[in-house]
């Protein structure tokens, strides 16, 4: 997750000469340049990840996207009412968001089969939430005030961010992402009925709408929900072909719970990064072990890399994937 970012001095040189965050990713050729940075330091790594922002959607929509210097994103308006949602636009991937399927055509073309390329989206709730707060929240108070006060609000946002985000990973899809991942950030932050309702039945919605075969080849669907090791059951009947893993469950006990219903994808904690190689290399081997011999094991981190991580330790996390993990292939 997050293959190119800060903790790399090739993407923060870029990010420079682009001027600033949204001028880096609206810019097809400076969004494949640090899209490549990575592969091109880390043989190890099997798939290319777009470069881009979950909230390109709520900016295609009118939501005015910024970002201030140690806070994050932020809307210039925000979502408040019905009347606000109503007047909400479904944005055209080609026309509203062309420089994210244009960035996709480039980085595929400049891959040339070197490996798979991955696309994503924001989850609805997820998307819902920097919508509804205007930015990012420890409480999310203003979204769970308006899931509680009116549902029917909710309701149509999340609807609208559904047709939304369906017909933006189809058009990552035609424009040559070979698989797609649903990013639910805050869909744990939720109790158990109310993530069911508001986030899981509206990524089945997108799963269910989604291109599931182009140039011949089945296009996998992976759901992440940031801390919903509770309801891995329900996520594996969402339809998906690989569930997403945060590093508060244990993989051994998820690959029990789920079978092979879906692959796993996960699941170290990446603040391990910080830590010396051998130390990392004893944590990947752990991670191996629990999920144990066989197919349908993504190793990845369970959330984003940090910005503060030493780039020859992300060295040696794949490294010691790739050494340790052929003693469990079958």
């Amino acid at each position: 997750m997050r293959q190119a970012g800060r903790y790399l001095p090739e993407y923060r040189a870029s990010r420079a000469q682009a001027g600033d965050f949204m001028s880096l990713c609206m810019n097809p050729e400076f969004a494949c340049e640090v899209t490549m940075q990575p592969l091109d330091r880390y043989p190890q790594l099997d798939a290319a990840i777009l470069f881009s922002d979950i909230l390109t959607i709520p900016d295609a929509m009118g939501q005015g996207l910024y970002f201030e210097t140690g806070e994050g994103p932020r809307f210039k308006k925000v979502v408040s009412t019905l009347a606000d949602i109503e007047a909400l636009p479904i944005p055209d991937p080609h026309k509203d968001l062309g420089y994210v399927m244009d960035a996709v055509s480039t980085i595929r073309r400049e891959l040339n089969g070197r490996v798979p390329l991955i696309g994503f989206s924001g989850s609805p709730w997820t998307l819902a939430t920097y919508m509804v707060e205007g930015g990012s929240s420890k409480d999310f108070r203003k979204t769970k005030a308006m899931l509680y006060d009116n549902p029917q609000a909710m309701h149509l946002l999340l609807d609208k961010l559904v047709q939304s985000v369906t017909s933006y990973l189809n058009g990552q899809i035609m424009a040559g992402a070979q698989a797609v991942q649903i990013f639910d950030t805050w869909g744990g932050n939720l109790s158990a009925a109310a993530y069911q309702e508001f986030s899981l039945a509206y990524m089945k919605k997108i799963v269910s709408g989604l291109i599931r075969e182009n140039d011949g080849r089945k296009v996998p669907v992976i759901l992440f929900t940031k801390n919903g090791g509770l309801w891995l059951e329900s996520i594996a009947d969402a339809g998906a072909d690989a569930l997403g893993l945060d590093w508060t469950c244990d993989i051994g006990n998820a690959r029990a719970r789920v079978g092979d219903k879906v692959a796993l994808q996960g699941n170290m904690d990446p603040t391990v990064l910080y830590a010396k190689p051998e130390a990392i290399r004893t944590e990947v081997g752990r991670i191996l072990a629990s999920y144990g011999k066989g197919s349908g094991h993504v190793f990845n981190l369970g959330h984003g890399i940090t910005p503060e991580v030493d780039p020859e330790h992300a060295g040696a996390f794949l490294r010691a994937v790739h050494e340790l993990s052929a003693q469990y292939h079958e």
